[in-house]
């Protein structure tokens, strides 16, 4: 199984945002959280929610409002911006704690890692055009939560990747050049 520290050594670098009274995930959420109990299905919806939050600040930001009934309707972007960061350390956690595990299937932390890092990729874009958009509004608080998203975004997809370069690489399938 994978040594993993990197994830600790990651959280560490990024500092916690302040405001963490609040529950960041939905009752929704939660529930399919507690129901997944693999690895890579955990991380995905961890991962999903992140992106949700990362969307719908953007929505607000650019001057769209909620629907009546969306879960994330009293959410203001802040608080939008602080739910991507704690659901990327949940993230960070969840794969250390697997890791660490020897009962973790191999191919489903590989899938998760894999995951992460796609989604990293994707949220750093994301990331930036909130970051224009704070800047433009003068958003203080928001703009100081998108560079501690940046922070942890680099971080996660830094430990994916590594944990990735720990698993063999797959031989191609199929015939030999002649």
């Amino acid at each position: 199984m994978l040594p993993i520290g990197w994830i600790a050594g990651m959280l560490v670098s990024a500092a916690l945002p302040a405001a963490q009274t609040r529950e960041f995930l939905t009752a929704g959420e939660i529930q399919r959280i507690q129901d997944a109990q693999e690895i890579d299905a955990r991380v995905k919806i961890y991962l999903q929610a992140a992106a949700l939050r990362l969307k719908t600040a953007e929505e607000r930001l650019t001057g769209k409002e909620s629907r009546p009934g969306d879960p994330l309707e009293f959410f203001s972007v802040e608080d939008m911006l602080d739910g991507y960061y704690r659901c990327l350390r949940s993230v960070m956690i969840n794969l250390d704690d697997a890791a660490q595990k020897p009962r973790t299937a191999p191919e489903r932390l590989k899938k998760a890692l894999t995951e992460l890092r796609e989604s990293t990729l994707r949220a750093a874009k994301d990331l930036a055009v909130l970051k224009k958009l704070a800047e433009e509004k003068q958003l203080e608080k928001a703009w100081s939560l998108i560079h501690q998203a940046l922070d942890i975004t680099q971080g996660a997809r830094e430990g994916a990747e590594l944990g990735l370069s720990r698993f063999p690489e797959e031989k191609s399938k199929g015939r030999k050049p002649q």
